[in-house]
């Protein structure tokens, strides 16, 4: 897994947010939070199974607590844009879920989660500060919790 204190590989995703012609795959790019927001990247394995969706209704819940820690949640797993966009609208989420999707798994790969064996993305969390470093990394066995990542990104403030 990435190292604390390195500089965040940046990336650039299909998202489920909508593009100008109303479909899903609007581009994100870790680095355009850069001075502005602190970003906890939420990996996970798949859209829809029951642990993740317990895990993205928890950040749903916390919207506010992490909106007032100046934090985006990007969630992202090797689905792509389309099951994304179903996803957020059947679990009601507002903050994107981004596609790994091609090459599968590469922006996983490039912080040292991507499960090649399952050919999916490990559950971890990577909060990257308002510089593009890596403040705090931790890989789940069993859902992340939230009221822990609230108290990294206290720290940063």
């Amino acid at each position: 897994m990435i190292t604390i204190g390195t500089e965040a590989p940046d990336f650039e995703l299909p998202s489920s947010e909508l593009t100008p012609d109303g479909k899903p795959g609007k581009k994100i790019k870790l680095s355009d939070y850069r001075g502005k927001k602190n970003v906890v990247l939420a990996f996970y394995p798949l859209d829809f199974s029951p642990v993740c969706s317990n895990e993205h209704a928890c950040f749903k819940d916390d919207a506010v607590k992490l909106d007032g820690a100046s934090a985006q949640v990007l969630g992202i797993s090797v689905d792509s844009a389309w099951a994304h966009q179903a996803f957020a609208k059947q679990m009601g989420i507002s903050y994107p879920l981004l596609a790994d999707f091609h090459p599968k798994g590469g922006v996983a790969q490039s912080y040292g989660l991507y499960n090649a064996d399952r050919g999916m993305t490990f559950r971890a969390t990577v909060i990257v500060d308002k510089g593009g470093k890596v403040a705090w990394a931790q890989q789940h066995e069993a859902q992340r919790d939230d009221q822990v990542i609230l108290a990294e990104l206290a720290k940063l403030a």
